[in-house]
């Protein structure tokens, strides 16, 4: 939820600063990039000290952009400084996803990684509350202040409650974590987490301008049906690890990314409202569910290397989340149009599903016999 403000805010934030396009674009996109670095700094803390305690050291710190934000945020620069530390708290999923799938055996992992990832849920809170409580309080500054009394109830819960899983690794060398950077597969699961969690991610902050400028309706009215669009892609992720885990995963991206194509092809033809809204909860959904199916993978190929590549993989969904809304926004100022960016995005999802077509044969024949779960090679 505290991730994407920035994007929830978009609209009121640009009038206040008088941004154009690139700009807008560059504003909600900081704070992804900034989640995809801490990222790694948290898969990594995660390994050595342990997802709770990683947990709270990256809830304490999200309190200081709230508070910048709050008091400060008066011109661009602050904005862009104040939304890159709101990418510790998209970092919160480096330790999250590991103290989620530490717990369960591997054919429940798709699910129980789908559920904890359901965290993107925190996106509707954001783009359907932030506006109307700025509206309400007079100043989308006042929404960041707010914010801190639900960062600070959950720290205190998640203190309270959360447990480490008994098996976890030992921690290794530091030069032993980065072994994993040289391994093919993770650079392509990067690719493919990069596409879906990039592109929901990237769209759920770029959506309420996106359907400002493209159809002239005003931050409330944007936010809701940016918050259907949300709503539907965050809550079938556990969905989308549940049918990987049923008719593998593999086979899951495939069908996602094609579909995924079609759809982001069809809405850079700019249709009419209606439709266009139709298009976007489905591309959302698809997006959602294929960060299931990409998480339903990862622990089975890397599973003694979970928080690193979490990291990584998070990481490199982030940059992708980065360049959306920038490319979006920067694309609309060299083309005039909204098009232009949404076929280059038709393009690299068409490339992901290429280039799992093309590995799927060898995934199948590596990880049927490394891999406990049948559905792998499926």
């Amino acid at each position: 939820m505290v991730w994407v403000l920035l994007g929830a805010l978009g609209v009121l934030v640009a009038q206040d600063l008088n941004l154009n396009a690139t700009q807008k674009g560059l504003m909600v996109a900081v704070p992804i990039l900034g989640g995809s670095i801490f990222r790694i700094v948290m898969g990594l803390l995660t390994d050595r000290i342990g997802a709770k305690r990683t947990g709270l050291i990256g809830m304490a710190v999200t309190m200081v952009p709230l508070c910048l934000l709050w008091l400060t945020g008066t011109n661009l620069p602050q904005v862009f400084a104040a939304g890159f530390l709101l990418g510790i708290a998209g970092a919160s999923f480096a330790a999250a996803i590991p103290l989620a799938s530490r717990w369960y055996p591997p054919e429940y992992r798709g699910l129980a990684m789908g559920i904890a990832g359901a965290g993107n849920s925190g996106t509707v809170f954001a783009v359907w509350f932030a506006p109307r409580l700025a509206e309400t309080f007079g100043s989308w500054h006042a929404v960041f202040g707010l914010a801190m009394i639900p960062i600070g109830l959950v720290m205190i819960i998640f203190a309270l409650f959360a447990k480490d899983a008994p098996d976890q690794p030992p921690a290794q060398p530091l030069h032993s974590y980065f072994a994993v950077w040289k391994e093919k597969d993770a650079w392509l699961f990067c690719f493919f987490y990069s596409v879906t969690f990039g592109g929901f991610v990237g769209f759920s902050s770029f959506l309420p301008i996106l359907i400002h400028d493209l159809y002239g309706l005003n931050q409330i009215q944007a936010s809701g049906f940016v918050t259907a669009c949300v709503f539907a892609g965050s809550f079938v992720r556990p969905i989308g690890g549940w049918l990987a885990d049923r008719i593998g995963g593999i086979r899951m991206l495939l069908i996602l990314f094609s579909v995924i194509t079609c759809l982001v092809a069809y809405a850079a033809q700019l249709p009419p409202f209606g439709w266009m809204m139709g298009l976007l909860i489905m591309m959302m959904m698809g997006l959602g569910m294929g960060n299931g199916a990409v998480f339903q993978l990862v622990p089975q190929r890397f599973a003694k290397e979970i928080g690193v590549i979490t990291g990584m993989v998070g990481a490199a969904g982030g940059i992708g989340g980065f360049y959306l809304p920038f490319g979006l926004g920067a694309l609309k100022d060299m083309t005039g149009t909204y098009a232009a960016g949404l076929w280059a995005i038709a393009g690299v999802v068409a490339l992901a599903f290429i280039s799992m077509w093309v590995v799927s044969r060898r995934w199948r024949r590596e990880w049927a016999g490394e891999s406990s779960v049948g559905n792998i090679a499926a």
